[in-house]
């Protein structure tokens, strides 16, 4: 009886110290000492609670956290990603915010323009809280632009068509180089040969394109599916789309972007970018310290190009925390979540000046940040301002649309498939979307 005693004593202990801790969950490294200062912020305003903070690098970090939501074994919080958001609504893993006493005041106004609301379900309910946000723009290795007589305020007024690729076709052109010297835009420069690329090149793109193909296909006017979120219809297979596609990848094809056997996961655009196999590289602005801390480079962030529509156009997306089912019966971890939207977490978070955080002090101390270390961060800012940023798309099967564009981008980019085989593609993820749940 005694033992008996002793066990159910510690298991209540257990329980108590259970409800005190909040687990949280994120994929970022270079994040992680950001959001451990924020847990010893909020630990000092909230007496006996903790935050214990779980690291896992992207893949890992999705495959164990969908396992575990199976399992029952979930974080109370963790990071979220807009593509994944339908999953795990799916899932019924996730609880409204607007529901909960510590986060039901939430609002879209508090932030920069169209996270908030990014995260509204379909049922009308709010399931992440607002977290930072990333534009996607052209870095490019200074001395690499000088040495080809192309000026800073060039590379801020490109544009492009599907016809003959503008200006910026052109200036890829002048910043190639192939073995022998010679450069694109001269007299027997060798496509099969070249030493410098004028664009770096990534993965094929999948069904987004994020760091690849977006900044050209929505300056292009064209839009991912029939309603800005929540769509039920993919436009794979309009001529906006497979037109900027089939000129895009064509660049490979003239030597100006490097070949889809160029990239891997250890040679990324960044990569290319600082070891001189490139002058141009399209990345997100997560990566601006990255870059810029690379030995040998003097980088410079350039806005994306000018479309046929008119304007320029670079994806925003936004992460957010969401807060668990099981998360939700702890009143700790609503306020973790609350405390990480907060100004009080996310300027902290911008003092480091590695990500632009949701709100917008925080984005104003992360730009003071940066400047601060004399670094330019105007072409990720300047299209938020002008609104001319677009989302991810937002739809149920996520994961399947991905699956099957997959395959389907990387013959176009790496076997020369024609473009017009995407429809084909388009037609099997619409079947898809109109089986309903």
């Amino acid at each position: 009886m005694s033992l008996l005693a002793v066990g159910c004593g510690s298991q209540g202990s257990s329980s108590v110290a259970s409800s005190r801790t909040v687990t949280y969950w994120l994929w970022d490294s270079n994040q992680l000492p950001l959001y451990e200062e924020c847990a010893t912020g909020f630990e000092k305003r909230n007496p006996g609670v903790k935050v214990k903070i779980i690291q896992n690098g992207w893949e890992d970090y999705w495959n164990k956290l969908t396992a575990s939501m199976i399992a029952g074994t979930e974080p109370d919080v963790f990071t979220n990603h807009i593509t994944k958001f339908a999953q795990f609504v799916g899932l019924n893993a996730l609880a409204p915010l607007d529901e909960l006493p510590a986060t039901e005041g939430i609002r879209d106004a508090d932030y920069q323009d169209g996270l908030a609301s990014s995260w509204m379900g379909q049922d009308g309910h709010r399931y992440g809280a607002p977290k930072d946000w990333d534009t996607v723009a052209m870095f490019y290795n200074k001395k690499m632009a000088k040495d080809a007589g192309v000026s800073a305020g060039t590379l801020n007024s490109l544009s492009w068509n599907p016809s003959d690729g503008g200006t910026f076709e052109k200036t890829l052109a002048r910043l190639t180089v192939d073995t022998k010297g010679r450069r694109g835009d001269e007299p027997g420069f060798d496509k099969h040969h070249v030493k410098t690329y004028g664009l770096a090149t990534n993965d094929a793109g999948e069904a987004d394109g994020q760091t690849q193909w977006s900044a050209f296909t929505g300056s292009a006017g064209w839009k991912y599916t029939d309603k800005k979120a929540w769509g039920t219809h993919y436009n794979y297979d309009q001529k906006a789309f497979q037109s900027t596609i089939e000129w895009y990848y064509g660049l490979a094809e003239k030597g100006y972007l490097a070949p889809y056997e160029n990239f891997s996961e250890s040679n990324g655009p960044e990569t290319q970018l600082g070891s001189g196999q490139a002058a141009i590289g399209l990345q997100g602005s997560w990566m601006t310290k990255t870059i810029y801390g690379m030995k040998g480079l003097d980088p410079g962030i350039a806005l994306t190009p000018v479309g046929p529509s008119g304007h320029r156009a670079t994806m925003m997306n936004g992460l957010a925390d969401s807060l668990t089912k099981r998360g939700a019966k702890k009143a700790a971890a609503q306020k973790w979540v609350a405390y990480l939207a907060s100004d009080a977490c996310q300027t902290s978070v911008g003092k480091q000046g590695i990500v632009f955080p949701a709100s917008k002090a925080g984005t104003a101390t992360a730009i003071a940040a940066y400047r601060k270390e004399g670094i330019d961060v105007t072409a990720f800012t300047k299209p938020v301002a002008d609104r001319t940023t677009f989302s991810f798309p937002i739809t149920n099967y996520a994961a399947d649309v991905a699956a099957l564009m997959r395959p389907a981008m990387q013959d176009v980019y790496a076997n020369g498939k024609p473009v017009g085989s995407l429809s084909t593609t388009n037609r099997q993820i619409n079947l898809i979307l109109s089986q309903g749940d």
